[in-house]
Order: structure tokens, then C-alpha cells, then sequence
């Protein structure tokens, strides 16, 4: 089943779809664990908050740097076992640093060779995808899959064991996804899918490609949205395991929380796939927000773990719909050649600047205001980014009679 003939695409793609569940297991401890495993040493909520805003920061140079040399090495799959050996050694130095400035320098390192394996491995699997006639989906599922997987038995592992073994448990993990690495192989693309590339290499490509791509108000616009509805999302994803905490949940409640969010989002993956495009992108995007937005609003009321697990389950029409919605809108409104430039542009503000900001930000307003009042904030984002989508698609849907009126 999993031989490495390179004749055999089955079995390329069940390396990938096998690495791609181990993988999310790093993300696991990397964004629910790490914040306990922070506590654990001492660090107050402010200062766990600076570490989480350093890992956005660095993915800004690291994706690019890395991605730079994917594309310099015409290689992949050597990229990913760098980024791992990376993590590994780190991951080691990490398990043992106690005070704030070492744990501070040596997450950085680990920063640097952690984020960009990620996208990395979407793009193996697009590619996979491609090379094979599949749906992207099918491949990158088991991601989602994985991380329901590990946020559970991570979640009772580290109930039995405790928090100061976070970094063990990220140290085997990492050792895993390194093993398989040996079945991966760089997908070479079919005659026609090259001949694209080719095409696509030949366009002109300058400075002007971002320029083109943020001097459309509709681009503007859109990402202006991503970047408030983000906000919430990242200040979600860096308080949501010391929101728990102090309820008084345990590690494997932490785990079932986990799990709720990413078992919710795999039928969304598979419906919006498979029917998405019977529906227009920006009143989908306009109601992951508002979902989002009352999301957060439970999350100002929870008193309860049990609670909160529930809640999460709106991941599945929050999170989930967003995604795959905001992608095939990038799709749409992105000239071909200009794709991989927006695609980029999305993932730092999705991922870097908003985690950023809600990071530094969040963390002092976690500490000095409480919950409440920050879980209020991140559903006053939600609604915001609710307003522009809406106000956008209102927007088309009048100047399109109006064009069609004057013509």
C-alpha cells in the first residue's frame, strides 16, 4: 500500500496524505499546548502573548525566504525535511530554556522552520492534486483529520504526564512527520500543467504585479475585510486554551475543545467543495463573520468547559466557510498570473499581521480587562469584517442594473 514506485500514484499520495495528518500534530502544540506549557514556566499572560505574536512576525521573512528557495532548489520535498531538522533541534534547546530571553530567542529559531512548512505542503498536495486528476481536498482533509486526532490523545497525554512534557510530546511528533518524509517524492507536473507554468513564467513580472494586485478597490477591499475578521480569529486561537484553563479545564477537556473545532470543519470542506459554487463568495463571507461575531459572543458568556466545546463546534460555519470561500474568491478577482502574488499577500494577513497585532495587543488586554471584555472586542472585529462583505456584495448587486441601465 505504501510503496514509493513512482508509478504507483496511489501510494505517492498516501505519504502525503499520511504526512499531512502528522503534521498538523505540531500545530496542535505549537497553538493550543505551547501557551500552557508558557504558564507552566512562570510567564504572565501579556508575555505569553508577545510569544504568540513573534511566530507571525518571523513567518513574514521565513515563508518568503523559504518559499524563495523551494522555488531556487526546484525541490520540495528537501525543503520540508530542512524545516523539520529545524524544528527538531530547536524543539530540543527549547525543552530546555525556563527563563522568558532564552525561551524568547530559541522560539524564534523554531519559528523560522516551523510556519513555512505548511504552506509548503499545500502546495505539494495542490500539485499532487493536480498531477493526479484529484481534488485538493481529498489530501489536505487528512490535515484536519490528524489535528482532531492529536488534539485529543495530546490532550490526554499531557492530563497524565503534565504540561512541562509539551515539548517532549512536540519533539516525538516532530520526529514522526521527519520518518515519513523518506515515502514523499516532488511531484513533477503533467506536459499540459507545464506548459502552463512556462506560459505563465513568460508573462512580464516586475515590481507592478503587487501594485496591479492592491490598486484594485475590490483586492482593497476585500483584504481590509480579511484583516479585521482575522483579528478575532487569532485572539481566539492564542487565549482560547487559558480561557479554559481558568474555568478549571483540565488538559483532555483542552483536547475535546480541539477536537469539536476541527471535526467541525471537515463535512464544510467536503459540501463547499462539491456545492460551493451554486453560491456567490461575498454573502458566504459575510456570514462566516457573523458567525464568527456570535461565536465570540458565547465566548464572552461561557461560565463552563463543556460550554466552550460546544461552541467550538462553530468553527465548522465560522472558520471552515471562510476558508475555502475567501480562496475561490482570491481565484476570481486575481488575474492567473498575479495568483500566487495574492495568494501570498492573503496568507500574511491572514496569518502574520492579525496574529501580530492580536498577539501583543490581545495579550495586555487579555491580562488587564479579562475575557469578557476582550472576547467582546473580537466580536466587535467580527462584526465589522459582517458589515464590509455585506456592504460590498449590496454594493455590486446595485451597480450591476445600474451598468447594464447606463449601457
Amino acid at each position: 500500500m505504501f510503496s514509493t514506485r513512482s508509478g504507483n500514484p496511489f501510494s505517492n499520495q498516501n505519504w502525503l496524505r499520511s504526512f499531512m495528518f502528522v503534521l498538523y500534530g505540531t500545530s496542535v502544540l505549537v497553538v493550543s499546548y505551547f501557551p500552557l506549557f508558557y504558564t507552566h514556566l512562570g510567564f504572565s499572560s501579556s508575555q505569553v502573548g508577545y510569544l504568540y505574536a513573534l511566530g507571525p512576525l518571523i513567518s513574514i521573512l521565513s515563508n518568503l525566504f523559504w518559499s524563495m528557495m523551494s522555488d531556487r532548489l526546484g525541490t520540495i520535498k528537501r525543503i520540508i525535511v530542512l524545516l523539520l531538522a529545524g524544528q527538531l533541534i530547536t524543539a530540543l534547546l527549547l525543552a530546555r530554556a525556563s527563563d522568558f530571553s532564552s525561551v524568547m530567542f530559541i522560539l524564534s529559531f523554531f519559528y523560522f522552520f516551523y510556519y513555512p512548512i505548511f504552506p509548503l505542503a499545500d502546495t505539494m498536495a495542490i500539485k499532487m492534486a493536480q498531477r493526479y486528476g484529484r481534488n485538493f481536498i481529498s489530501i489536505r482533509v487528512f490535515g484536519s483529520v490528524g489535528y482532531a486526532f492529536f488534539a485529543l490523545t495530546v490532550g490526554y497525554a499531557l492530563r497524565a504526564l503534565g504540561s512541562s512534557w509539551s515539548m517532549a510530546v512536540c519533539i516525538i511528533i516532530v520526529i514522526g512527520a521527519l520518518l515519513i518524509t523518506i515515502g514523499l517524492k516532488d511531484v513533477k507536473p503533467t506536459p499540459e500543467l507545464q506548459e502552463q507554468e512556462e506560459d505563465t513564467l513568460n508573462k512580464p513580472r516586475s515590481a507592478d504585479g503587487l501594485k496591479q494586485i492592491l490598486l484594485r478597490k475590490e483586492v482593497l477591499w476585500f483584504f481590509s475585510c480579511v484583516f479585521v475578521l482575522a483579528l478575532g480569529h487569532r485572539m481566539n486561537e492564542a487565549f482560547l486554551t487559558l480561557s479554559l484553563k481558568q474555568l478549571g479545564a483540565g488538559e483532555e477537556v483542552i483536547g475535546w475543545a480541539l477536537l469539536a473545532s476541527a471535526v467541525s470543519e471537515i463535512p464544510i470542506f467536503f459540501l463547499l467543495s462539491k456545492y460551493g459554487e451554486r453560491f456567490k463568495e461575498l454573502p458566504l463571507l459575510a456570514l462566516a463573520s457573523l458567525m464568527y461575531a456570535m461565536r465570540f459572543l458565547f465566548m464572552s458568556l461561557a461560565e463552563h468547559p463543556g460550554s466552550i466545546i460546544a461552541i467550538q463546534a462553530l468553527h465548522s460555519v465560522s472558520f471552515g466557510i471562510f476558508y475555502v470561500t475567501g480562496v475561490r474568491y482570491i481565484t476570481r478577482i486575481i488575474p492567473d498570473h498575479l495568483r500566487a502574488t495574492g495568494l501570498a499577500i492573503f496568507t500574511v494577513i491572514w496569518s502574520s499581521v492579525a496574529g501580530l497585532l492580536s498577539g501583543t495587543f490581545g495579550g495586555i488586554l487579555y491580562e488587564n480587562a479579562g475575557p469578557t471584555v476582550f472576547y467582546l472586542l473580537a466580536t466587535a472585529f467580527s462584526l465589522l469584517a459582517f458589515a464590509g462583505f455585506l456592504g460590498r456584495h449590496l454594493s455590486d448587486s446595485l451597480r450591476g442594473p445600474l451598468d447594464e441601465r447606463n449601457s
